[in-house]
């Protein structure tokens, strides 16, 4: 019997972020590679299975929608719809809240709590964990 052969299509494979991530929804962060490098914002989430933050105002594509209809019997109107984009965590790094002006890395230290306690390693300051 005759049995076409099957056309081999892109096969994705889903590959877990096993890296550490310190950043933390609402730290500031600068963006040191890409088509926005040098410009700071705010994390507003974090996409820690993927490695990937999404900054506020960075990586912001346009993506064309269609109209579709709602349950409610309005139309969601399309057209071109501004998006933030994730991005991956190795491009981004943490501005140092003493200054505001260098990055650092990110350290975690116990308190005397026996808390764990994020710090910045270039100042040696306390970062909020909120």
């Amino acid at each position: 019997m005759y049995r076409p052969t099957r056309k081999a299509g892109p096969r994705r494979q889903i590959v877990q972020f096993t890296g550490k991530i310190r950043l933390r929804q609402g730290d500031t962060v600068r963006v040191l590679a890409g088509k926005d490098r040098g410009k700071e914002g705010k994390i507003t989430e974090v996409l820690r299975s993927e490695g990937k933050v999404i900054v506020e105002g960075i990586n912001v594509v346009i993506k064309h929608e269609k109209p579709r209809p709602s349950p409610s019997g309005q139309s969601t109107g399309g057209g071109r719809v501004e998006k933030t984009m994730p991005m991956h965590v190795a491009k981004v790094q943490l501005v140092d809240p003493a200054d505001g002006k260098s990055v650092t890395r990110i350290g975690v230290k116990l308190d005397g709590n026996g808390e764990r306690v994020r710090f910045a390693r270039k100042s040696g300051g306390t970062i909020s964990n909120g």
